[in-house]
């Protein structure tokens, strides 16, 4: 197995702000609590990313998409956590590229802002995925830098990643074993019955904690990595749709709950996206029901960083991360 660098921290000129590595976290979590992972696209995501885990005193990860990366604009991305970094010096936390394709992966390594990559080749036949993780697992290290990947497919769609229900594939155990050793990744994606986006489970469908126990038992200490792993609040289904939206009230996440039962079998990081999405179309839904004159988007805009930074909170007690930064940090100085 190939072995990350040592790396302490990602230093940013004239700010107290300390990047990391998702595998620095991810010592320190194992077994005591996962670490959120949330996606942004824009400015009052990330601010309301960072003003809820500062408050929580939590650690955490911003990742950024393909999609977000195609939307916004690297640069403009990079300039907006520079940005918020530095006006929330008590913050610690890695930026991960999320489900990147080989070429992706190195444009973010060799960019030299990011502290993590994801490759995603999950699609492919074993082999080739092996062989892709290998490669971006060569380049990263090098620099540092460390990798997810991805065994198993998760069904339901996020962003231009789409699996139907009948191809969604759960996570070999003795596959995640030889997997992890040929590859020489710092953390595997498994799919556990989660699912991409906006509807997730249906009837009795849910996590397959036997199946996270069997992984954990082949691979010991290895940190496992939770996607798809938004809760969908019916309470926020309702609201939305209450102001105009018609999203399907019978959509299913993950329950919360459940986050606790999954940290002790090797769960450190916990993927949360739709959750994010849904606060803000509730918020600006909401506020122009409200006020059909308004036209005003920076008023809305302020209340979602709030209610977003609520949300976080809320999700860091959940994943058991609340309060332990300042002892990350020290660790990790």
């Amino acid at each position: 197995m190939i072995s990350i660098l040592p790396v302490s921290k990602f230093p940013s000129p004239d700010s107290g702000a300390m990047i990391v590595t998702t595998r620095q976290l991810f010592d320190l979590a194992y077994g005591r609590f996962a670490v959120g992972a949330y996606n942004i696209n824009n400015m009052e995501q990330a601010l309301g990313l960072f003003e809820g885990h500062v408050r929580a005193k939590a650690p955490f990860i911003v990742q950024l998409s393909k999609g977000a990366r195609s939307y916004a604009g690297s640069r403009m991305l990079e300039a907006i956590l520079r940005a918020a970094e530095d006006r929330y010096p008590e913050a610690v936390f890695a930026v991960h590229l999320d489900h990147g394709d080989e070429a992706t992966c190195y444009d973010a390594i060799d960019s030299g802002f990011y502290s993590s990559v994801m490759i995603d080749a999950s699609h492919d036949p074993f082999e080739e995925n092996v062989a892709a993780t290998r490669r971006v697992v060569e380049r990263a290290h090098a620099k540092g830098i460390s990798v997810e990947a991805e065994l198993g497919m998760l069904g339901g769609v996020e962003e231009d990643i789409a699996v139907d229900e009948k191809n969604a594939k759960l996570t070999d155990p003795e596959e995640a074993k030889a997997f992890v050793e040929q590859s020489g990744c710092d953390a595997l994606a498994v799919a556990i019955g989660t699912s991409h986006g906006a509807y997730k489970f249906s009837g009795g469908q849910g996590i397959h904690f036997g199946r996270v126990e069997e992984i954990q038992r082949l691979l010991p200490g290895f940190p496992l990595v939770m996607h798809g792993s938004s809760s969908v609040p019916r309470e926020e289904v309702e609201r939305i749709n209450a102001a105009g939206g018609q999203l399907d009230v019978t959509a299913k996440g993950v329950d919360v709950e459940h986050f606790a039962r999954a940290i002790p079998l090797g769960v450190t990081k916990v993927n949360i996206d739709t959750d994010g999405r849904l606060v803000w179309t509730r918020v600006h839904r909401e506020f122009f029901r409200d006020d059909p004159t308004g036209f005003d988007f920076r008023k809305p805009g302020k209340l979602f960083v709030e209610a977003y930074a609520q949300f976080i909170e809320h999700k860091c007690e959940k994943l058991q991360s609340a309060g332990v930064v300042d002892e990350v940090r020290e660790k990790l100085s």
